[in-house]
């Protein structure tokens, strides 16, 4: 067996969730200012989420789901996800980002599983707080090795896709190492470096 992890803000969507969220409720130069930061690996980002989330606070879970239903993927995640599953991978997401998207493009986009953050709310409303899986920059390679021996899959037969500074934990434990259109500080640690923002590239390096 196989297994696919891929980061999904900017890697399986076209952009950040956050982003998305931010613009619809009218603080998007905050919240972009924070997350190039800690993309870049300037800020801390268990730090950075919790900052950018606050700033959510007061926006209905409906407008949140509702957009998390729209979000555009990247050319190529769908047929890219469909083959590595042909060739007996288990494609699993990892996001610092937010189950309302993540659970949606599971469906959208058929990997197997995904991992991410629960925007907390009361009331049907964001309260401002948040949780989760992937809440530490370190969270994704500690999440990839529980996975590991869970499916007994080798870090040879692994292969790890992301565009941030948040995904980098991820490389120790793959042996494909991929910035996909990526920042500095990921592609200094990675292997395979793509810049066409088409996934199907990915299949290239098999």
């Amino acid at each position: 067996m196989n297994l696919a992890v891929f980061d999904f803000d900017s890697t399986l969507m076209d952009g950040e969730t956050i982003d998305f969220l931010a613009k619809d409720f009218g603080i998007e130069d905050e919240v972009a200012e924070i997350t190039k930061r800690a993309m870049s690996g300037e800020l801390d980002f268990y730090q950075s989420l919790k900052r950018r989330v606050a700033l959510l606070k007061g926006m209905s879970v409906s407008r949140v789901d509702e957009i998390c239903k729209n979000l555009p993927y990247i050319d190529g995640a769908k047929e890219t996800i469909e083959e590595l599953k042909r060739r007996d991978y288990r494609v699993v997401c990892f996001s610092g980002g937010f189950w309302n998207a993540t659970r949606v493009a599971r469906e959208d986009l058929g990997f197997d599983a995904d991992f991410s953050n629960i925007l907390h709310s009361e009331d049907g409303v964001l309260s401002g707080e948040v949780g989760g899986e992937m809440m530490f920059g370190y969270s994704k390679g500690e999440m990839l090795a529980r996975i590991q021996n869970l499916l007994r899959v080798s870090v040879e037969n692994t292969i790890a896709v992301g565009d941030g500074a948040n995904d980098a934990s991820m490389f120790p434990y793959a042996s494909k190492k991929v910035a996909f259109c990526a920042k500095p500080y990921l592609n200094e640690r990675a292997n395979i470096i793509i810049e066409e923002k088409n996934l199907k590239e990915v299949l290239k390096y098999l």
